[in-house]
């Protein structure tokens, strides 16, 4: 059974299955599900514990074998494994079937995972984890719900502030759901409970973000030319490779040039969006993209990505972050109006 981290609650509150899957990639949400999993069980009599991490070279009869292996003071227990890499293999994938067909009695199992694609959803050993015990899937927090997030998170503590406020707040750890965690408990440490003002948070909260190519990406072509210009300078101050910046941007490019291309062919969306290996919510976004930005700009801009690769080899002169920041500004404002137009 699937159900989304918000129902994890509710459902531990109806009754204790005795197999929980955990998988996303926001390590700061698994671990607080983990920990709520782990403190219902202990409150129900499951004192002792396992742990399992699985590398590759783990092996999987010790799990098995545990599971056989009976507390000589019939204690129930709590077997723990984690699969870091969300990757078992084929040893790994039958034994976790094995284990599935035959949970051990008197036990709780939490198996803990990344983030699996399609694909990797659709093998034998995760459909048996989702049709045998309870499947968590936690979603990352995407940056238009920061804001919200943050409120709840000092809503927790008896604290609020204003939209602005949270805005400011989201800005600053932009791509680190931990650290947002941690300045939301040093406020908690600093003042009491009620509204906060902007000035106590801004004299709290250091800047704590961690920006990536793949935010620069997603800026570009959501066309947040604002966002686009905070995380290159962020990028540029942290000292982040210009040729890794080029080669996501340049690869977001070449995906949204196959995908009107495709489209004006006839090929169907979902199609070109599956050869490009567009997921998630990175879909809607690139949808929007290619009706706003017209294949001549999309081509250009792949020639003005080629010039930039040729500066930062020192082949050609120029400034290097100044045209990473036109690249993405040149498509971020750029509107195929008459392909707007047809779409609708």
């Amino acid at each position: 059974m699937r159900i989304k981290l918000d129902q994890l609650s509710q459902s531990l509150q109806k009754q204790t299955a005795p197999l929980y899957t955990l998988f996303g990639n926001e390590p700061l949400l698994i671990l607080e599900a983990a920990d709520l999993i782990r403190t219902h069980a202990q409150q129900h009599g499951y004192t002792e514990r396992e742990l399992f991490a699985v590398d590759q070279y783990f092996d999987w009869s010790d799990l098995l074998n545990a599971g056989n292996n009976l507390s000589l003071f019939g204690d129930r227990k709590i077997m723990d494994i984690r699969i870091p890499s969300g990757k078992p293999g084929k040893e790994g994938g039958k034994a976790i079937e094995n284990y599935c067909s035959a949970l051990p009695p008197d036990t709780l199992s939490l198996l803990t995972l990344p983030r699996i694609d399609k694909q990797g959803q659709a093998t034998r050993w995760f459909k048996t984890l989702e049709a045998t015990g309870v499947l968590v899937q936690v979603y990352t927090i995407e940056r238009n719900q920061l804001p919200e997030w943050i409120g709840q998170r000092l809503g927790r503590q008896q604290q609020k502030t204003d939209s602005a406020t949270l805005q400011f707040l989201a800005n600053q750890v932009e791509g680190n759901l931990l650290a947002a965690h941690q300045e939301i408990q040093k406020l908690a440490l600093l003042y009491p409970s009620g509204s906060l003002t902007f000035e106590q948070v801004k004299d709290a909260v250091l800047n704590v973000a961690r920006y990536d190519a793949f935010q620069l990406s997603d800026a570009m072509i959501n066309a947040d030319a604002a966002r686009f210009i905070r995380i290159l300078t962020g990028l540029q101050d942290e000292g982040t490779a210009p040729l890794l910046i080029l080669a996501t941007l340049t690869e977001q490019i070449r995906q949204l040039i196959t995908i009107r291309k495709g489209l004006d062919t006839g090929q169907s969306l979902t199609q070109l969006l599956q050869i490009t290996r567009i997921w998630g919510d990175r879909q809607k976004s690139a949808q929007a993209a290619v009706k706003r930005i017209s294949l001549q700009a999309l081509m250009q801009s792949l020639s003005d990505a080629a010039k930039i690769d040729r500066m930062i080899k020192g082949v050609a002169r120029g400034d290097v972050w100044n045209e990473l920041l036109q690249l993405g500004l040149r498509l971020t404002i750029h509107e195929d109006i008459n392909f707007v137009n047809v779409a609708k």
